[in-house]
């Protein structure tokens, strides 16, 4: 088996692992790292060469632009003293605290190399966060946080890393040199994402055609990570700054088709790279921990000291900075999305799952210095690297379904249900609105008047049945079995369309761009219901 070969095995058991996870309530990262992990045991199966330097710039954009589809500005601005708390305050704790460990027990390591490790096991995963807790049905208010949490933290790990590795082969370190940097990065990836965001959306209303514009949202995470990097820039704040402008201002209310499509195509996206980036790190696995004989016992205890670290520590600052944000939220009474029980804490701090970035980071440590030396300690860290991702990420996110059900966390379905039936409600009334000032500009008959009011009513009633008076809701309960009956025979009738369209593909004579178009014709009526 070639490396070609086996990049399609993973990006395979990425699409079919998926109704596996689901039907074993396992989240899909932890039974990709699995299969990777098998993979490598076998013989016919090659090493994985991939140039650590890549694997950040390849995986990374697309993975946090698929995120953040899924967010909105709002909820990070909203959020923003919970999302510092974590992606910067418990970065930097967790930094320092590694490194002190690491340099009293790990030998040969240096201070700026200890540092090194810090930053990279810091950062839980982004995507290993949202796509565990985000199968779990926990509460949204949780999975904001998360989400901000995971989204931004690689911004202060990266930074303070490539200062820490810069120390390490030149052995020289300033603080006030290192603050410096990590503004500067802030500043350029902010301007970069911003300025990138803007172009990408006047871009949009001129290229038209959904799939260009499609095809122009998968080359802009790209573009923005690595302009940033040339500029000396966060390419991760550059994207997600990229990321939050066009979620708010790429598509247009009746950009129906270019929506659809767009969340479609970045599920694929989101599904088929996080699945292959899942699957990689469980081939690295093998490599990382082939320790030479000797040397596992010590290297073991180091790797569960670190370990130790970094969870334990995680639950030490997230009680009491929950209890502080309770405190503060209480007191100024704002819409703020945290952690409002225990139990949702301790939820919290099992899903500090370490995943890509940390792995891209490890693997991304230089093999020598300035002075034609060895990296400090390298493969020990690498070891304690892939130790972090590899108990955080099986053992957190096996135990996390368990862990949810046992303290009873879920989602606020009763407030969900509310807010779409408010939403069905705006939306029904914009809807009559319209109408009122058509009417008044328009001459209806009296049959298309009726069929019209019929129609705006039913744009509320059929997102939240609720809407509908206690009284009328038999009636308007038969209209719609009704209804549903019209669309399933309609669907039946542009099926047999489809079937003779498709049939006439292969006839002599008939040009299939035509036929093309038909079918997408009909395939369009199927999508809207018409």
């Amino acid at each position: 088996m070639d490396q070609l070969a086996l990049f399609f095995v993973i990006a395979l058991a990425a699409i079919v692992l998926v109704p596996l996870a689901d039907r074993l309530t396992l989240p899909t990262p932890v039974l990709m790292t699995l299969f990777g992990g098998v993979l490598a045991l076998i013989p016919q199966v090659p090493d994985v060469h991939i140039e650590p330097s890549l694997i950040l710039p390849l995986l990374l954009p697309p993975l946090l632009y698929a995120a953040v589809q899924r967010t909105s500005w709002r909820q990070f601005a909203i959020n923003k003293r919970a999302i510092f708390l974590l992606a910067v305050g418990l970065v930097f704790v967790t930094t320092g605290a590694v490194a002190a460990v690491a340099e009293a027990i790990v030998p040969g390591i240096s201070l700026a190399a200890a540092f090194a490790l810090g930053a990279v096991v810091a950062p839980p995963d982004p995507v290993a966060a949202t796509a565990v807790a985000g199968s779990l049905g926990l509460p949204r208010r949780m999975i904001s946080v998360l989400e901000g949490e995971g989204l931004f933290n690689d911004v202060t790990a990266i930074v303070l890393y490539n200062v820490a590795v810069a120390a390490a082969v030149s052995g020289d370190f300033s603080v006030g040199h290192a603050v410096l940097e990590l503004l500067l990065n802030a500043v350029v990836a902010v301007v970069i994402g911003l300025v990138l965001g803007w172009g990408t959306n006047r871009l949009m209303t001129v290229v038209g055609e959904p799939t260009l514009q499609i095809g122009l949202s998968l080359l802009v995470p790209y573009a923005s990570y690595a302009l940033a990097q040339e500029l000396r820039g966060s390419g991760v704040l550059a994207v997600l700054t990229t990321a939050l402008f066009l979620a708010e201002h790429a598509f247009e209310a009746d950009d129906v088709q270019a929506r659809l499509v767009g969340n479609t195509f970045w599920e694929i996206v989101d599904t088929l790279v996080t699945g292959v980036a899942f699957g990689l790190i469980g081939l690295e696995l093998h490599d990382v921990f082939a320790v030479p004989d000797g040397h596992w016992e010590s290297m073991l205890r180091h790797a569960a000291l670190v370990v130790a670290v970094v969870v334990g520590l995680r639950l030490l600052y997230l009680l009491p900075a929950s209890w502080v944000a309770r405190k503060l939220h209480s007191l100024r009474d704002v819409a703020e999305e945290i952690p409002m029980t225990w139990s949702e804490t301790i939820i919290m701090w099992w899903s500090g799952m370490r995943g890509v970035v940390t792995v891209a980071l490890a693997l991304a440590l230089p093999l020598t210095t300035d002075h034609l030396t060895d990296f400090p300690a390298r493969r020990e860290l690498l070891f304690i690297s892939f130790s972090v991702v590899l108990v955080t990420l099986v053992v957190q996110g096996l135990t996390l379904p368990w862990l949810v059900k046992r303290l009873e966390v879920s989602s606020d379905i009763e407030a969900e249900h509310d807010l779409e039936h408010a939403l069905a409600v705006r939306a029904m009334t914009a809807a009559r609105i319209r109408l009122k000032e058509i009417e008044r500009t328009e001459t209806l008959d009296e049959e298309l008047s009726e069929m019209l009011h019929r129609r705006a009513f039913e744009v509320g009633t059929r997102i939240s049945p609720d809407i509908v008076e206690y009284e009328r809701r038999d009636s308007h309960t038969r209209r719609l079995a009704r209804i549903k009956a019209l669309r399933h025979y309609q669907e039946d009738m542009l099926s047999a369309a489809r079937h003779e369209v498709l049939a006439a593909r292969s006839e002599p004579g008939i040009d299939p761009e035509v036929v093309d178009r038909v079918l997408r014709h009909l395939d369009l009526r199927s999508m809207r219901g018409l």
